[in-house]
């Protein structure tokens, strides 16, 4: 009994050890989880790099390039208003997570040879270089995303690398999506696959980075190279056409302000410059841009006088017992105008949309702004700048007419026009000398640019249209021109972050970027 059961065990041994020998040999196959893939589609990736920058820009409207620019203000906790500005995370931080994953995107297309995910990738990486240059200048760009690779203090390059890398890639994005037209783009939540809106958005914000480097280089050729051979650089030519992000009801892909809180909406609410501004213009936008005052019972539609905006930086208790009238005892938020309906918050109103707003990545209303000042300043010899300029006011009234159509606001929709009348007021009417239309053309782009991100601001910082004053309780005396960086980059990049101040100036909110050239 003790020989077989010697045997029977060691037979035993011998099959565990040859099996336990067979299993080692596929040990990493077998143990892979299918459902924690090691590489990652890039379809699956494509909505997080379109969503989160995107939110991102809605939030940095919405907090900061509305009132910096003075189309709102804000009635309590004001400190923004007055500049008196910390560091900014944002847009530094949520923008380069994204880039992560666009830098994922182009390694799998490497191998992959979808192109069509790859250009995407290069527009939306150009698109976030642009805004992240342009709010504080010099930046990790050749040496960033490289921890892979080693590189865990990047570099800063200057503004000017910044900009030609983003123009080249711009360049090598249109060129893929030309000779691609048969690949699928799944998971693009901007466009729906189409390429050529791809294509187009990419070469109209290539117009927009050429103007913006106007103050350091003749754009001349590049823009009329491009109008002159419009197969190969198509642009925006519609509303329909432009880069606008539309929101759902519902979760991921949900508007960011129509599921804020109430008290945070009603903190910010129409600012007295534009209220002036478009009173004096007799410019029927005051109705999408504000609502009527509670006091006012005005409902939806008011008149003009139910309209009234606060002064941009003044000290918390003053502005919120600001009395439009002069007369304290009508003084408060009551009489004080909120943002309009179409961009209105769910706690605040039980009319607000949920989908009526979008955020405006590129519009066709900004592209032929561009255009117009580009033929007016002699960049370029295709079309006409009274044209361009008039194109330019229409499609922003009709694109806020669409939108409140969407919303369901049929009453604003109708009174939301614009008569010949309004292009023909001396205020208006492309008339005087060059100065004068420059400035007409700079005042008609920034009441068009309402809650588009950061770039009113960017613009004006250039143009110097329109005229903004700081408040009368401001921290400083001038108008910040950029952010300053994260607190992340002092602590983990220091080296590299003092070199690129020892370019670009101290690392205040008032530093000049070499972009805006004085």
């Amino acid at each position: 009994m003790y020989s077989i059961a010697n045997k029977i065990l060691s037979l035993t041994l011998c099959l565990l050890l040859v099996t336990t020998l067979a299993c080692d040999e596929d040990f990493e196959e077998v143990n892979k989880n299918p459902n924690s893939p090691e590489v990652v589609p890039a379809s699956l990736l494509l909505p997080t790099i379109i969503r989160e920058p995107v939110r991102e820009l809605n939030g940095l409207a919405w907090g900061t390039g509305n009132i910096v620019m003075q189309y709102t203000a804000k009635i309590q906790f004001t400190s923004n208003d007055r500049y008196d500005w910390g560091r900014s995370g944002d847009p530094y931080n949520t923008f380069y997570n994204a880039l992560r994953d666009v830098k994922n995107i182009l390694e799998i297309t490497e191998v992959s040879g979808e192109n069509n995910y790859r250009a995407v990738a290069l527009i939306m990486k150009s698109w976030m270089y642009s805004v992240m240059t342009d709010a504080y200048g010099e930046l990790p760009y050749t040496e960033a995303l490289q921890a892979k690779e080693g590189v865990n203090l990047p570099k800063f390059d200057t503004q000017e690398v910044v900009y030609q890398g983003i123009l080249s890639e711009l360049e090598e994005a249109n060129t893929l999506l030309m000779n691609q037209s048969d690949e699928a783009l799944v998971g693009d939540i901007l466009f729906d696959g189409d390429l050529m809106r791809w294509r187009k958005f990419a070469n109209s914000l290539k117009m927009r980075i050429y103007l913006r480097l106007s103050d350091r280089q003749d754009p001349s050729a590049s823009l009329q190279a491009m109008l002159s051979d419009p197969d190969t650089y198509p642009i925006i030519e519609s509303n329909s056409e432009q880069a606008a992000f539309t929101y759902l009801q519902d979760s991921p892909n949900q508007q960011p302000v129509y599921t804020t809180r109430s008290g945070s909406f009603d903190e910010i609410r129409l600012s007295e410059n534009m209220e002036n501004t478009l009173k004096e213009l007799e410019d029927t936008r005051l109705f999408v841009y504000a609502q009527p005052t509670t006091n006012s019972e005005a409902g939806l539609l008011g008149e003009w006088d139910d309209y009234q905006g606060v002064p941009n930086g003044l000290a918390d208790e003053q502005a919120l017992q600001y009395a439009p009238g002069g007369d304290p005892s009508q003084g408060g938020s009551n009489f004080i105008s909120r943002v309009g309906i179409m961009f209105s918050c769910r706690a605040c109103d039980g009319l607000a949309s949920p989908v009526a707003q979008q955020t405006l990545l590129m519009s066709y209303t900004e592209l032929q702004f561009i255009l117009a000042e580009a033929r007016e300043r002699g960049f370029i010899n295709t079309g006409d700048a009274e044209m361009y300029y008039q194109n330019g006011i229409q499609a922003s009234f009709d694109y806020y007419q669409d939108r409140l159509a969407v919303g369901g606001y049929t009453e604003l929709v109708e009174a939301v026009q614009v008569s010949e009348g309004y292009f023909t007021q001396p205020a208006v009417a492309y008339t005087g000398s060059q100065a004068e239309k420059l400035n007409k053309i700079g005042q008609q782009k920034w009441i068009a640019l309402f809650y588009n991100g950061l770039e009113g601001w960017f613009d004006w910082r250039r143009t110097g249209f329109p005229e903004i004053q700081p408040g009368a309780d401001a921290v400083i005396s001038s108008v910040p021109v950029r952010f300053q960086y994260p607190t992340e980059v002092l602590a983990l990049n220091k080296s590299a972050y003092e070199e690129a101040l020892q370019r670009q100036g101290e690392d205040k909110i008032t530093t000049h970027l070499w972009v805006d050239a004085e």
